[in-house]
């Protein structure tokens, strides 16, 4: 029996590859000349495609030549060899081809580019293109790291739910879950948009964990930031202060940076070449220093001096937009910075009420290009402050009973934050559309796929 190679296998591990041997994928282009043809083939396990080289002495040639087109799907078998042309240095020579799937003209992706607008329309079919085969991979390898950088530091994995009866964010912008007329869970329950308050209960017993899943924003928005469902990275840890919220942060974003560059570089040098220019050099630099802290306030005083004219106003007080964001990490730190200590009274219920009584313990990071990527806080852990907090906040204390019970029994300082996935894809990527680095992209009008 033959054995069966991948793309990627064939191209990065040649030396190990003498012999017969079998690929199946996709035809990417047919190219044929007087005795010979030429395929590029790819599976979807490697950026490039590898060449195959048909020549007229295979059985049922001239019949091959007929069905074989963009987008069908085939079976080689053959043996690698090395290309006398300048642009690979192996071919895969067939010996044996079989059609498997054939592919009709109006197949949508004949043409090598298209606008990530229409491929969103053909969400079924676009991740065949080079464009979207390379952030699926960026994904899988990102996600990878994620679970690798919290196992090697002592964090559990905890599997949050999905519905909910709270407001985590008590922005009231969730998705209501129903059955006919009928609230199926009793209470009235929403789609969550936060795993931090369930991961908070099992921070307090067994210190660190983090959660790794979808959360769901009801919001009527249509900029290129937000998604109506995403992925969400939460660590939340015990015996844990502000200061060391913001460590844990900048070490695990330094990681994902990391191993990205080390184990996605073809995938990332194809985003350097035609997505963002100097995109790797941009992720190495983050690497360099250590990120700057600057608080709220002193932030408020940066834009208040910038040259720039900002749509939004800035006076102390007022909740900072995504061009405030930018300009802070693009051109004032010229890389990532923490922003903490934020107005109590823009910020959520649960953060620790700082010394001055004006602000809270929470903190952002901003990032060039993105904005913020990451938010979190130390978390109100007096029992008392917390149910003041809530009740001024126009919530009620016996829906949140059991987070109450957290600070009632065995309370401690805790802290955690929260990633967008997508947006560390962008940051990753240049991907400009978050919609872009998700499969499967949901937001207002559109749920097709």
């Amino acid at each position: 029996m033959l054995l069966k190679r991948s793309v990627k296998q064939l191209l990065t591990e040649q030396e190990g590859m003498q012999g017969p041997c079998t690929l199946t994928g996709w035809v990417r282009s047919v190219r044929v000349q007087k005795n010979f043809c030429f395929l590029q083939v790819n599976d979807g396990t490697y950026f490039d495609s590898i060449q195959v080289i048909l020549d007229q002495t295979l059985p049922n040639y001239p019949i091959l030549l007929e069905d074989l087109s963009t987008g069908a799907s085939v079976e080689i078998e053959g043996s690698l060899v090395k290309s006398p042309g300048g642009k690979q240095e192996v071919e895969l020579q067939a010996t044996r081809l079989v059609v498997l799937g054939t592919c009709p003209n109006d197949y949508p992706l004949q043409k090598k580019r298209h606008s990530f607008p229409y491929l969103r329309t053909i969400a079924h079919l676009r991740p065949r293109t080079n464009t979207q085969g390379a952030c699926l991979r960026v994904r899988s390898l990102m996600s990878y790291a994620v679970h690798h950088f919290f196992h090697e530091n002592g964090f559990v994995l905890v599997h949050t739910p999905i519905f909910s009866n709270l407001d985590c964010e008590g922005a009231g912008e969730l998705f209501r879950v129903t059955r006919g007329e009928e609230n199926f869970f009793g209470p009235q329950s929403y789609l969550n948009v936060s795993g931090q308050l369930e991961a908070e209960i099992c921070a307090l017993a067994l210190s660190q964990v983090y959660t790794f899943g979808p959360t769901f924003r009801a919001e009527n928005s249509h900029t290129s930031r937000h998604l109506s469902e995403f992925w969400m990275i939460e660590p939340e840890m015990a015996f844990c202060r502000l200061d060391r919220n913001m460590d844990v942060a900048e070490e695990f974003l330094k990681f994902l940076i990391r191993f990205g560059l080390e184990k996605g570089t073809r995938d990332l040098d194809f985003f350097a070449q035609f997505i963002e220019k100097g995109l790797i050099e941009k992720l190495s630099k983050f690497l360099e220093t250590p990120f700057p802290r600057l608080s709220y306030t002193e932030a408020i005083e940066i834009l208040k001096k910038a040259p720039n004219s900002f749509s939004f106003p800035v006076e102390w007080g007022c909740d900072l937009q995504a061009e405030h964001e930018r300009y802070l990490a693009e051109e004032f730190c010229k890389g990532p910075v923490f922003l903490y200590n934020y107005p109590k009274e823009i910020k959520a219920f649960y953060m620790k009420e700082a010394p001055d009584g004006k602000t809270v313990r929470a903190v952002d990071l901003l990032v060039p290009g993105i904005g913020e990527l990451i938010g979190g806080s130390e978390r109100e852990d007096d029992l008392k402050v917390l149910k003041s907090k809530i009740c001024a906040q126009g919530l009620s204390p016996e829906q949140y009973w059991w987070y109450l019970d957290l600070r009632k029994y065995g309370s401690c300082p805790h802290s955690g934050f929260g990633m967008g996935f997508e947006r560390l894809l962008q940051m990753m990527t240049g991907m400009e559309n978050i919609r872009d680095v998700i499969p499967f992209p949901r937001y207002p009008g559109h749920a097709e796929f």
